[in-house]
């Protein structure tokens, strides 16, 4: 298959192009160093499928992300992956997956179901923008399938955790925390799943583990042999869950504290994996 991704450079581009690679697929990246940016209207004629990973924001904040200037988040982001995905259509793909972000749910009452049909409800500039481009997608003739997805992990040159275990590493105080997390190799399993079904479905959650910041840098503790004190553990009350029904009804199974087990020798080398 021909595939078209944007956001290689990025966390999620990273891990989609090395597994797209590795299926056979044929990869064409858009990114600046082929002279695109997002709000460009490239031709893609002869792919088959586009994969939307690229999302300009303030490093390491995505909701936020915005900074101070809401508007060229908004133009950026939002138009531009309307304009991307218009020029998809026009070219003849068949085929979209956008990622997009559990920060579409974030308007829903705490005690909502976080279901695969759940219909957006975002509460931020974040979720409202992947909110907006996963419905221009769908107006769209051809099958389009927005990924909602939690954090995601893994190896790389500048992975999310690099600062917490720096911090950690060097006896600073580390506030408590607990989140739902993916490892980007799964991430990227689910889309080539995706991309192998004749009818894929409008949008999907991905999720994995619940990971509270205590056990995390208990891992780290002991591949260390750090004594620093381990946070107190957070309060998951409050964390919402993202059902996958979707993913797993096509194979889907992530890896869960045995793929970030795998994962953290590599996370803690200081220097980068690329």
């Amino acid at each position: 298959m021909r595939i078209v991704l944007t956001g290689a450079s990025g966390v999620v581009g990273g891990f989609a192009l090395h597994a797209a690679r590795a299926a056979g697929h044929d990869v064409t990246i858009l990114d600046r160093r082929n002279g695109y940016t997002l709000g460009d209207t490239p031709d893609l004629s002869g792919h088959h499928a586009l994969i939307h990973c690229a999302f300009s924001h303030q490093p390491g904040r995505y909701r936020g992300g915005e900074g101070d200037d809401p508007e060229g988040f908004r133009r950026t982001n939002l138009e531009g992956s309307i304009r991307l995905f218009d020029a998809a259509a026009d070219s003849g793909v068949k085929r979209i997956l956008f990622l997009s972000s559990r920060a579409v749910y974030d308007g829903h009452p705490p005690d909502i179901e976080l279901t695969d049909d759940l219909p957006a409800s975002p509460a931020n500039l974040y979720g409202e923008v992947k909110a907006r481009a996963e419905d221009h997608m769908h107006s769209l003739d051809l099958h389009g399938t927005a990924i909602r997805a939690t954090g995601i992990y893994g190896p790389g040159p500048a992975h999310k955790w690099r600062e917490l275990f720096t911090d950690y590493l060097t006896g600073k105080t580390i506030a408590p925390r607990v989140s739902t997390e993916l490892h980007g190799d799964d991430l990227a399993h689910a889309m080539l799943l995706l991309l192998d079904q004749d009818a894929p479905p409008p949008s999907v959650n991905a999720s994995d583990l619940i990971l509270d910041r205590h056990d995390l840098l208990a891992e780290v503790q002991r591949l260390t042999g750090s004594d620093s004190p381990l946070p107190p553990r957070a309060d998951a009350n409050a964390l919402r869950v993202m059902r996958c029904d979707r993913l797993a009804a096509i194979g889907w199974r992530p890896g869960g504290i045995g793929m970030l087990r795998a994962s953290l020798p590599a996370m803690l080398d200081p220097a980068p994996h690329l």
